[in-house]
C-alpha cells in the first residue's frame, strides 16, 4: 500500500504495538474503515480496499480476535495524538465519558444484559434493550474549522452485566468504577511513557 507521508507519519507510532504480520492486516482494516461507506464490517473494509477475493481473509479477523496486542498501548499512543494536535498547549484536557449500548441477540454472547435505551427513552416512559454495554472515554475539544466542541474516543471497553458478573463470580463495576480504571489505567501508562 503507498499511503501518502503524513499518514505513515501518523501511523507510525503505532507499528511498534503490532508485529510485524499483524501490522500490515491492521493497516489494511485501518484504512479500510476510514474509507469503507456504512458499517464498518471486515468484509466491507476488504471490499473497499479491492481485496474482496482475498484467500486468507480470515488473518484480518484475527487482527480484531486473536492476535496478541494491547489495546491499552493503542489507546495511551491515540490519546497523546489527539491531544497533539487538537488540544492546544494552554487549554487543560477535557475528557468525557459515555456508554452505548449495541443491540445483540444469541446464545453465545454471554456479557449480554437489560438496559435503559437512552434513545427510545424519555421522562415519562422508560424503554428496557437488550445488548452489551460498551463505555467510551474521549477527549473533548473544540475543533475550529468545526466551530464546535468534538468527542473524539480514544478507549472504549465492554462492560458486561451485573448478571454476568455474578455468574461469573466477580464485582461488579458500576460505570463511575470503569471510568476511574480506564482514565486511570491511560494518565498511569502516559506518565510512564508506555
Amino acid at each position: 500500500m503507498d499511503l501518502p507521508g503524513k499518514i505513515i507519519q501518523v501511523l507510525r507510532p503505532f507499528e511498534g504495538v503490532f508485529s510485524k504480520h499483524v501490522w500490515e492486516w491492521a493497516k489494511v482494516l485501518l484504512i479500510g474503515a476510514i474509507l469503507a461507506p456504512g458499517e464498518r464490517t471486515v468484509a466491507s473494509i476488504l471490499r473497499v480496499m479491492g481485496l474482496q477475493a482475498e484467500k486468507q481473509f480470515q488473518n484480518y479477523h484475527r487482527v480484531l480476535n486473536r492476535a496478541s496486542w494491547s489495546s491499552r498501548a493503542v489507546s495511551r499512543l491515540l490519546l497523546l495524538l489527539l491531544v497533539q494536535v487538537f488540544v492546544p498547549a494552554t487549554d487543560p484536557v477535557v475528557v468525557g465519558i459515555d456508554e452505548t449500548i449495541e443491540r445483540r441477540r444469541g446464545g453465545k454472547i454471554a456479557a449480554r444484559g437489560i438496559y435503559r435505551d437512552p434513545v427510545r427513552s424519555s421522562k415519562e416512559c422508560c424503554v428496557k434493550t437488550s445488548g452489551l454495554r460498551w463505555i467510551s472515554l474521549m477527549v473533548l475539544t473544540s475543533i475550529p474549522w468545526a466551530k464546535r466542541v468534538w468527542a473524539l474516543p480514544f478507549l472504549t471497553v465492554l462492560a458486561p452485566s451485573q448478571r454476568y458478573h455474578e455468574q461469573h463470580g466477580k464485582r461488579h463495576k458500576t460505570l463511575t468504577d470503569w471510568a476511574r480504571q480506564m482514565f486511570g489505567n491511560c494518565i498511569a501508562g502516559c506518565r510512564s511513557g508506555d
